[in-house]
């Protein structure tokens, strides 16, 4: 009697231990699965909110820039003193530039959509990453080459004899300024949205 009582209940216990485990392993997963996709979605909603205000910055600099014509009002029929972006290479690269970081963020949104209806997918984000790297870079060096200018225009340079001009054309000196600013907020959201991918990518 006491070898069928120990043959019947060992079973049993082994059994039902193996029954009570198994569904808490899979509960604990889509737990943790679940939680990481809502952080990668909220996310992914920053990450396109910020590329909507980099729109905005990235047009403005390149739309001042284009603006800044100024006209001298003292001249005669022969002569007269005026200065524009397209006198320099450099703002005309800054315009240039400027334009393309601009379009590349509206060809960009479908994808950062993407990311937020699947928040969990690693090759749209990924993609953006690398893109994105490379606009801040060209973006960098566009406002970087315009505030160099800009200096030079404001403050002029002893040593190779060039004078200031911002004395003269005031207002062009102010759009340029106002350019070379709004660019260098187009690469601070730039350097947000690079890092934001890759926390994102990191939690996957």
């Amino acid at each position: 009697m006491k070898n069928e009582s120990t043959f019947i209940d060992v079973p049993a216990e082994s059994s039902s231990a193996m029954k009570g485990k198994a569904p808490l392993i899979g509960v604990a997963k889509d737990h943790t699965t679940t939680g990481s996709g809502g952080y990668n979605r909220g996310l992914s909603i920053f990450d396109f909110l910020l590329r909507l205000a980099a729109i905005v910055a990235a047009s403005v600099a390149a739309g001042t820039m284009f603006t800044s014509d100024e006209t001298l009002p003292f001249f005669t029929q022969f002569l007269q003193f005026e200065a524009g972006y397209d006198d320099l290479p450099t703002f005309q690269f800054f315009v240039i530039a400027m334009s393309m970081v601009a379009g590349y963020i509206v060809l960009s949104l479908p994808i950062s959509v993407v990311t937020i209806v699947r928040p969990l997918a690693a090759a749209p984000r990924l993609l953006l990453l690398v893109l994105d790297t490379a606009i801040m870079g060209l973006t960098m060096a566009a406002a970087s080459s315009a505030a160099a200018i800009s200096y030079v225009a404001h403050n002029g340079n002893q040593n190779t004899n060039w004078l200031p001009i911002c004395q003269q054309f005031g207002d062009f000196c102010q759009k340029t300024s106002g350019a070379v600013v709004s660019s260098f907020v187009a690469v601070v959201f730039f350097m947000i949205l690079v890092v934001l991918s890759g926390v994102a990518l990191k939690r996957h």
